[in-house]
């Protein structure tokens, strides 16, 4: 089941979802005490394993993070190896001051980014959803 390569109909088909709840990103040397129902997002570095979790399942945990963030899940099924996605969204997003943290998932790509910036990046995407 591949996913949708072409560029136009995946920024002009991304339709942006908002996941409800606030979501860190925290770095841990194990995760194995760590309920992997729990962990959204796991990426391993030489300096220790990054998490995104829920901000509530972080802060039971006592783990520190220093940015909260919404989770925006683009609903195309876009492949894994289609080009310029990112780079259209990312950029659009940078030339209103967004940054995000992204994350390919097999069948979505997810977009993390301020908390405080998660109506204006709705609207940054819809817009330029519309724009093609």
């Amino acid at each position: 089941m591949s996913g949708e390569k072409n560029l136009s109909v995946l920024i002009r088909e991304m339709e942006p979802f908002v996941n409800e709840g606030e979501y860190v990103f925290t770095t841990v040397k194990d995760s194995v005490n760590i309920n992997r129902e729990d962990i959204i997002g796991e990426f391993k570095e030489v300096e220790g394993t990054t998490l995104i979790l829920d901000k509530t399942v972080a802060d039971n945990l006592g783990l520190t993070y220093s940015f909260i963030a919404s989770w925006i899940t683009l609903k195309i099924h876009s492949a894994l190896d289609a080009v310029g996605l990112t780079a259209a969204f990312s950029s659009e997003l940078a030339k209103h001051n967004i940054s995000c943290n992204v994350v390919a998932g097999f069948y979505h790509d997810h977009i993390f980014v301020d908390k405080k910036n998660e109506a204006k990046t709705i609207d940054v995407l819809t817009n330029l959803s519309k724009s093609i």
